[in-house]
């Protein structure tokens, strides 16, 4: 059997970096807050929302927060309910389907909200290709192993048999409290020194270094 192959979504196979920093601009202003630096921004991502804008704005009330994030879901629904897709990195589903192909499970693990997973779920052949899909709404978010250890039970997957594949390193965090192989990639929110530093055991500069990076733990 083949080893498991657990990919976060944001900034590992969706560029979501124009919609993200965007929503937390719009959802800023919509509540009074100054615009966001992006490096602000990039470093809250893969974290459950509730969380990441806490630490964005740690100076609010209960209730303020609460505003904030549901105006952020906000200017997220609308961008959707407009038509925007976040595009996929280049190279992404080719691997998706090469590891499917050669009988790797693949699941999902992901900050995003149930609503964000089934959205992204619906892509054409994601469904078929994922064994499970598991995201903050589960139970504790990033870098709580949780919805890590619910993905490889669910596979019925060994945490030394698998790989976290994320671009930040609340990613690498949550592969090592869960016993799996942190795998970083370097074209998301998080810098490859960002990531290395949270204790990846490699960050791949391209989807081919990624296969290269699994290959050596498939074995």
């Amino acid at each position: 059997m083949k080893p498991l192959a657990v990919f976060d979504i944001d900034g590992t196979l969706v560029d979501s970096r124009d919609s993200i920093f965007r929503a937390a601009t719009e959802a800023a202003r919509a509540v009074g807050l100054p615009d966001p630096p992006y490096d602000r921004v990039r470093q809250i991502v893969g974290l459950s929302l509730h969380e990441a804008l806490r630490r964005l704005e740690p100076d609010l009330t209960d209730a303020e927060l609460a505003e904030f994030v549901t105006a952020f879901q906000t200017s997220f629904r609308l961008m959707h309910e407009a038509g925007y897709e976040e595009p996929l990195y280049p190279g992404a589903v080719e691997l998706l389907q090469r590891l499917h192909r050669d009988g790797w499970g693949l699941a999902l693990a992901t900050g995003q909200s149930r609503r964000g997973l089934a959205r992204n779920l619906a892509r054409a052949g994601w469904a078929d290709m994922f064994l499970s899909a598991h995201c903050a709404e589960d139970g504790p978010g990033k870098p709580d192993p949780a919805m890590l250890l619910a993905a490889i039970r669910a596979c019925g997957a060994r945490p030394e048999q698998t790989g976290m594949i994320g671009d930040t390193g609340h990613d690498m965090r949550m592969a090592l409290a869960a016993g799996a192989i942190p795998l970083g990639v370097a074209w998301g929110f998080h810098t490859p020194e960002e990531i290395l530093a949270a204790g990846a055991r490699s960050v791949a500069q391209d989807f081919a270094e990624l296969e290269a990076a699994l290959a050596t733990f498939a074995a």
